[in-house]
């Protein structure tokens, strides 16, 4: 009997080290390709291959758009898609009335307001991405502060997080589409927390640059 229960430990030991596939598709099966240009274009490579299913929030209408679908995520706290999805029209739509109302007024850079609040959202978060970052990493017994290059995905997440940081940590009196109305805007116009904190992290980075080597040492 204890012999049967050391091996019974040992065997689960070795199962808790092992790394698991945790995924209902066999490894040859390909992701979904929902863009129709792109299955047009591997339209005989993807004709013999299985391939997965399609999330259910993924389509190939106009109205969707990844990066939108990514930030709508990040706002969702506690599985409440449907608020999520009403704050952001609400802040949709506080934007394109802050534009057009820009618009009316006129001005000197008149063609150069857009009312697309999508647009603007995407080029928020396109002008937040950080392309450094700072890690710890321990020689001789000293931590120093070495940047790193982030990867694509990791700028995309650290963007829209500080987009949402800072809308939150505005006044508690003013509405949550309101506050991210204006961190959209502020961002898309390359001003803001949001680009502050990001040439701050770069600017740090550009000075520990002498510590750049210990990535590789």
């Amino acid at each position: 009997m204890a012999y049967a229960c050391c091996a019974s430990k040992n065997i689960l030991r070795i199962a808790q080290c092992t790394t698991r596939l945790m995924s209902v598709y066999p490894s040859h099966y390909v992701s979904p390709i929902v863009d129709k240009n792109i299955q047009n274009s591997k339209g005989l490579e993807l004709s013999h291959i299985p391939i997965k299913a399609a999330p259910n929030d993924v389509n190939d209408t106009i109205f969707y758009g990844e990066l939108k679908q990514k930030f709508l995520n990040y706002i969702t706290k506690k599985g409440n898609a449907e608020l999520a999805k009403e704050l952001l029209t609400k802040t949709f739509e506080a934007i394109k009335r802050t534009q057009i109302e820009r618009l009316n007024l006129g001005g000197a850079d008149q063609e150069k307001v857009i009312t697309d609040a999508e647009t603007l959202l995407i080029n928020a978060i396109e002008n937040s991405r950080p392309l450094l970052t700072l890690s710890a990493i321990k020689r001789g017994g000293v931590k120093y502060q070495v940047p790193v290059p982030l990867t694509q995905r990791k700028s995309y997440f650290l963007a829209m997080k500080w987009i949402l940081d800072a809308a939150r940590e505005k006044e508690r009196k003013v509405k949550l589409p309101d506050k991210l109305a204006w961190e959209i805007l502020d961002a898309a116009c390359g001003q803001g927390r949001v680009i502050k904190k990001k040439d701050d992290l770069h600017r740090q980075c550009e000075t520990n640059r002498a510590y750049a080597h210990y990535r590789w040492s």
